[in-house]
């Protein structure tokens, strides 16, 4: 019945398009396409994730240089020297740290009597806790006392000992300190890793900054934590630990890389993507495939092949931290980003990690009712509420994208509910349109497991593909782009809202209340009738009569479309009550 509602509307639509200018889309794939071909991102991706990089540390800064580099390379002058006529510039922004960086050297821990060690960490990089102290040089030795829960920890004497324990080290760590522990040695691996499967994975963990305490942390895998415990059953149990650790005063860079709009320089796209992290998937591959993306716009800026109306800005730093600092220090400019993209976690072998690709939207009414197709990942995500709700057509626009390139290149795209705990927050924050480009689930996520043999360069390919090119039609919107956009996003509306009704029809079948089905409807009306009116943003202060009304004409119809689905569940839960 939906489809018999909009089809008039669909028509009236495309004879209105017909003098506009065509979309130039397919010419964007095509154009990227041909110079993508994934080397520089899958070697940024290699070279980034040799290190264990906090902001500041070696790695980081290392990182930071090679981006810098190959971003001079490509044509991006340095903003100190830039002219006025430089349209590609770059810059490394640099600030104090507040506490001192970190990153390990070497560790190993072994049981007292036993030939093997339990961990090393030329195996085991994650073994030692982020912002663990070091151990004396020749390490130390302790009895092991096994803390099964918080009532356990305040019952046993743990003064010059050393904790064992399978809670999360936030639970023990102040405790352990007040009573006096050498350090701690946890085991917390979550199902989703298949520890039992993947015996060796470490998945990182941390300590508070050590600034004015030399506390130490191990964290074990599956395997390890197998052997500590069957020697703990035989009785008492020393091991010995010894850390090194590097933490000294240092810097925080973020690189900043523009192509300046020759049309509209203040508006901006964003794309972000964080260098710390240690893995190779989290997060080498978004760096690399920011990188190609930039090096790629640039030449093809340069050879007059693209052209851009507004700014296109590559971001490089700490996660969340430089993404949030970047809007929230220069309000003007922040008022002018009409979108945000984090590239995060978006190289895998799925063969091997497990997953797939996957879009996080913006917050939309599956972020509350999680139900049919959507699904969230095993990261996991609280329900949101109505109030949390960010309606605009960048989620079908970027969905409808990445499916072209997913169908080009054989390639599977999905979708999941807002999440967050990526650089797409800070934008959502600000209410500017964002959304994270992942992976996820990862059996590897966060482990030292997380290495270049799980990275593949065609996903690199795609994922850098589709972002480029939906970037570069979205700074060269205008008039006849937000015609294309409103017309897609009504498509996706129709599904929507026919997928809604169907499971809002089962959902009554079995006892649902009808108030609360209704108040799906409606949330999915909400989001589809300002969904349509974001379309605007692309002409800005220009006046559009067309386009305005085409909004006007497509609110109408949704609105007549969700009376009809709602009128329909009211009369199947009325005859349900008479039978």
């Amino acid at each position: 019945m939906l489809n018999k509602i909009w089809i008039p509307l669909l028509f009236l639509f495309s004879l209105g398009c017909e003098n506009e200018k065509p979309s130039n889309e397919k010419d964007y794939f095509d154009l990227v396409r041909a110079e993508f071909k994934g080397d520089l991102a899958y070697e940024t991706t290699a070279y980034v994730s040799q290190y264990w990089r906090v902001a500041g540390n070696t790695g980081f800064n290392n990182s930071v240089h090679w981006i810098a580099n190959h971003l001079e390379q490509a044509g991006y002058v340095l903003e100190s020297v830039a002219t006025s006529k430089d349209r590609l510039t770059y810059r490394i922004e640099k600030r104090p740290l507040k506490y001192p960086t970190w990153e390990p050297v070497n560790a190993n821990l072994s049981i007292v009597g036993d030939s093997v060690p339990l961990l090393i960490s030329e195996t085991n990089r994650n073994m030692t806790y982020l912002n663990s102290a070091s151990t004396p040089s020749k390490g130390v030795v302790g009895d092991i006392v096994h803390i099964l829960d918080t009532l356990d920890l305040e019952k046993k004497s743990i003064k010059d000992k050393i904790i064992f324990t399978e809670m999360s080290s936030r639970e023990v760590y102040k405790k352990a300190l007040d009573k006096m522990a050498l350090g701690i040695i946890t085991y917390n691996n979550p199902s989703y890793l298949q520890p039992e499967k993947n015996k060796t994975s470490i998945q990182f963990r941390s300590l508070p900054p050590q600034v004015e305490t030399h506390f130490w942390g191990i964290a074990l895998s599956y395997e390890a934590n197998e052997r500590l415990k069957a020697n703990l059953i035989k009785g008492k149990t020393k091991v010995q630990v010894a850390v090194e650790t590097k933490i000294y005063p240092s810097e925080e860079l973020t690189v900043v890389a523009n192509i300046k709009g020759d049309k509209i320089p203040k508006e901006r796209l964003v794309f972000s993507a964080h260098i710390q992290e240690p893995g190779a998937n989290d997060n080498a591959t978004g760096v690399g495939t920011q990188l190609e993306m930039a090096t790629i716009a640039a030449n093809l800026h340069k050879k007059g092949e693209i052209h851009m109306d507004r700014t296109l800005t590559f971001l490089w730093g700490d996660e969340i931290v430089s993404t949030q600092r970047y809007i929230e220090e220069d309000e003007e400019r922040a008022e002018k980003i009409k979108w945000g993209i984090s590239l995060d976690m978006v190289g895998e072998n799925t063969a091997i990690t497990g997953g797939s690709f996957l879009i996080e939207k913006m917050p939309d009414p599956s972020a509350i009712w999680t139900r049919g197709n959507d699904k969230h990942s095993e990261w996991g995500g609280r329900v949101l509420s109505l109030k949390d709700m960010k309606p605009h057509y960048l989620n079908d626009f970027i969905i409808d994208n990445f499916k072209k390139q997913g169908e080009f290149a054989h390639w599977e795209v999905n979708t999941n509910p807002f999440e967050g705990g990526s650089d797409h927050t800070p934008f959502l924050r600000a209410n500017i349109p964002g959304l994270l480009l992942w992976h996820f689930t990862d059996q590897f996520y966060h482990t030292d497991n997380d290495k270049l043999d799980k990275v593949s360069k065609e996903t690199l390919k795609n994922v850098g593909t589709a972002a480029l090119a939906s970037a570069l039609q979205l700074l060269n919107s205008n008039e006849s782009t937000a015609l294309q956009i409103l017309q897609k996003t009504k498509e996706s509306a129709i599904e929507r809202l026919e997928e809604e009704f169907n499971l809002s029809k089962t959902e009554l079948d079995h006892g649902a209340s009808l108030k609360e089905e209704i108040k799906i409807m409606k949330a999915w009306e909400d989001w589809y009738l300002k969904g349509f009116s974001s379309v605007l943003d692309m002409v800005g202060t220009s006046k559009s009569n067309f386009l305005e009304k085409q909004i006007l004409n497509s609110q109408d119809e949704l609105k007549k479309s969700v009376t009809y689905y709602i009128s329909e569940l009211k009369a199947q839960k009325k005859l349900s009550k008479q039978l």
